[in-house]
């Protein structure tokens, strides 16, 4: 059956396979180059140029802009963020034309054709169901939920009308997972009784970041409907770790494998769940910096660990077959048979040559035009981070919850 795939795909990743490596075809090579083979084909006039709107211009925007860039001909026309510095460096990326925000709902009133969201959680289904209501289309950062509730509140703000949505699930756009998940439904690993997936970081490492202009910041504007609080440096920088923000590493980092694991095993929720998690680092966040949780569903069970002071593993999957065990990460992934070369030794192994987010922007902006369904529709974002908010219920209760509850 591998044999068989391998030849079928004509080793479009690069594939080695039994020690030896098969030369990549014409499109990676073309990705190798850092070149987008559908990108370099289009032509694209000056009226096709896609206009957006920035919402959110943190890190992870900057990221998403980067992929922007190598995806398709655009123009950002305004951007949106409480932080003064953060606005002024976008408008500068843009060559001065974007106007720039502190209220996201201006950028709403703008001739756009769609948005970017890299907000903080608690910001992401609010600002996704104010642009679709005003005919924007929507690149939305994971976790695209922030409580179970919103999963609904998103969903029907899709459905009902013909907005496009992409959850940034990059995975779903990514050649090598999409190769791996064909494998996986082709029952080339037998079957799959366990997934274990893991993320290792290290958040002691780089320093502190740049103090914060408070007079550049409207704190008030950030919070939300968070609390009151005071301004703290920590909570600005590193919201994921505060409920009232984020949900720690359940839905910033496994959110991304239990998508995967969703996609090649054909179930999106786990019945019943159970986590262990502790501040044993970080004992000013609210979330666990160290983290083993368990979810189990119809057939399978999916394990998950890691901890934020430790980044030598850093994050992938192993889907455990009866036949055959695959380890997948954003580098590429191995195939190991039972009995067959040793654990040292893939029967196949294929390698990634760039960020899947690039492939996935290209998606998106693909699908803007054609208004076909993008590769990561709301259901799948919100099947994610469901899993992710489920297991944080365990650990703020009991430590073990079924699902549905009761």
């Amino acid at each position: 059956m591998l044999w068989s795939w391998l030849l079928s795909r004509r080793a479009a990743n690069g594939v080695k396979m039994g020690g030896m490596e098969y030369p990549p075809n014409r499109r990676s090579f073309l990705i190798a180059g850092g070149l987008t083979a559908l990108a370099s084909t289009r032509v694209l006039g000056a009226n096709d140029t896609l206009r957006i709107g920035v919402l959110g211009a943190g890190g992870r925007m900057g990221d998403l802009l980067n992929a922007a860039d190598k995806a398709g001909v655009y123009q950002i026309v305004a951007v949106s963020d409480v932080y003064g510095p953060r606005r002024d460096a976008v408008k500068q990326r843009s060559n001065g034309v974007a106007t720039t925000h502190g209220d996201y709902r201006e950028v709403l009133e703008k001739e756009i054709d769609a948005v970017l969201i890299a907000s903080p959680d608690h910001w992401h289904v609010r600002m996704a169901a104010d642009a679709l209501a005003a005919g924007k289309d929507v690149y939305l950062e994971k976790p695209v939920t922030h409580t179970l509730e919103e999963g609904a509140v998103l969903t029907r703000a899709v459905r009902s009308g013909k907005g496009i949505l992409q959850c940034g699930m990059q995975q779903r756009s990514w050649s090598h997972f999409r190769d791996a998940v064909e494998l996986i439904e082709g029952g080339s690993l037998g079957r799959v009784p366990q997934v274990r997936t893991y993320w290792w970081q290290n958040y002691r490492a780089g320093g502190a970041a740049k103090p914060t202009d408070t007079q550049a910041l409207d704190w008030k504007q950030w919070l939300g409907g968070a609390p009151e609080q005071a301004f703290s440096e920590e909570t600005f920088h590193r919201w994921r770790w505060f409920w009232n923000f984020g949900g720690g590493a359940m839905t910033d980092l496994f959110t991304h494998w239990i998508d995967v694991v969703h996609w090649a095993m054909k179930a999106d929720q786990p019945r019943d769940v159970q986590m262990l998690g502790d501040k044993y680092i970080f004992e000013q966040w609210d979330c666990p910096d160290t983290v083993q949780a368990a979810l189990r569903y119809p057939g399978f069970d999916v394990v998950y660990e890691g901890m934020m002071a430790s980044s030598i593993d850093d994050g992938g999957l192993e889907f455990r077959g009866t036949e055959a065990t695959m380890k997948l990460n954003r580098n590429g992934f191995g195939i190991y048979h039972e009995g067959v070369f040793g654990r040292d030794n893939p029967v196949l192994r294929a390698d990634s040559f760039r960020d899947g987010t690039i492939d996935h922007m290209q998606n998106f902006f693909e699908c803007i035009r054609s208004r076909k369904e993008p590769n990561a529709p709301v259901e799948t974002g919100v099947a994610a981070a469901r899993a992710g908010h489920i297991a944080n219920l365990a650990y703020r209760g009991s430590g073990r919850i079924a699902w549905p509850a009761k």
